[in-house]
């Protein structure tokens, strides 16, 4: 798994920061988790033009949707065929009924789902669910989970119980008993303790939140909205939004191992507003666009960011450059 900033500003683009806009690859599947302004061109700028799987909205201000028409065209002038799901709070198919004005017929399905509070999107071995969040209209937050894992299989202790390997073998992997040479084996005798899956949330715009406290609880990477520094705390309470020193908090309390602060104003120092974050949770960081974060199983260590890794991945992938030949 690994999560690919593609854009951490707030709601006003920059030159540096792009408007709201991650993508979380997980196995095969990529979900993109709100597209702002211009998040076809910063994935052609990182990841090239990737496929996305399913398209998460947060809430319905502008600054978190307004790619989407556009990366929808896209991906149907480049002869898409498979379904795009898209997903977020009540309101989403209202919106899309007039978005369809600017995209147009598509040769794919879109497929327009509203989540409920509490409701869950199902993967094979992982679900995203939605969260409510404390912001000016209904917004939601999201959380990646991964479901528990089975322990690690022990083959020496099962040959000791009388276990031939081979199909035996996979079915005490699979939660199955077996015969050995003195009775049946069952799984617990030969496989450790479940492994903690991950765990990936997203905060989306929101003053600090209950639910979002408990959503992230020892989560491997919080990406929050941290739109104002201290001086605007008031500010920040008005228009439901939180402070970088209040995603900190937030964090430590939720006992996350990172911390990522997007949405900043383009009004402030990006790193005096880290700085007051890191007073609270010194595991704090504010990704720049095409940063990426590398969350492995918890057991193998904890999340890695890598700065500027979306493009460096891209270009370690590249096929080298054979130099030509004169004739």
């Amino acid at each position: 798994m690994d999560v690919v900033f593609l854009g951490t500003g707030g709601s006003v683009p920059t030159a540096r920061r792009s408007t709201a806009c991650v993508l979380a690859r997980v196995g095969g599947e990529r979900l993109l988790f709100d597209c702002g302004e211009g998040s076809q061109r910063q994935m052609q700028r990182s990841t090239g033009l990737v496929q996305v799987d399913e398209i998460y909205v947060t809430h319905m201000h502008a600054d978190h949707y307004l790619g989407i028409p556009g990366l929808l065209k896209t991906y149907d002038l480049g002869g898409r065929e498979r379904e795009l799901r898209v997903i977020g709070p009540p309101g989403l198919v209202d919106l899309f009924k007039s978005l369809r004005r600017i995209f147009g017929r598509l040769a794919y399905e879109v497929e327009v789902i509203e989540l409920g509070a509490g409701g869950a999107v199902r993967h094979g071995d992982y679900e995203v669910r939605a969260f409510a969040v404390e912001h000016r209209m209904t917004a939601y937050g999201y959380a990646l989970v991964e479901d528990e894992r089975p322990g690690r299989f022990d083959p020496e202790a099962a040959e000791r119980l009388g276990v031939a390997p081979g199909p035996d073998f996979k079915r005490l992997q699979d939660g199955h008993p077996v015969e050995g040479s003195s009775g049946p084996v069952s799984p617990e005798q030969v496989m450790g303790e479940a492994r903690a899956g991950r765990k990936l949330v997203l905060s989306g715009d929101t003053a600090p939140s209950e639910m979002t406290a408990v959503a992230a609880h020892e989560a491997q990477l919080l990406v929050h909205d941290a739109s104002f520094a201290d001086e605007e705390t008031a500010r920040a309470a008005e228009t439901g939004h939180a402070t970088a020193r209040q995603a900190g908090i937030l964090a430590a309390r939720a006992g996350v191992d990172m911390l990522a602060l997007v949405h900043v104003s383009s009004r402030y120092d990006v790193g005096a507003v880290l700085a007051e974050a890191r007073e609270e949770f010194e595991a704090a960081f504010a990704p720049r666009d095409f940063d990426l974060v590398e969350i492995p199983f918890p057991e193998r260590g904890a999340p890695r960011l890598l700065e500027g890794g979306a493009k460096q991945r891209r270009a370690q992938a590249a096929p080298p450059v054979q130099p030509e030949v004169a004739s």
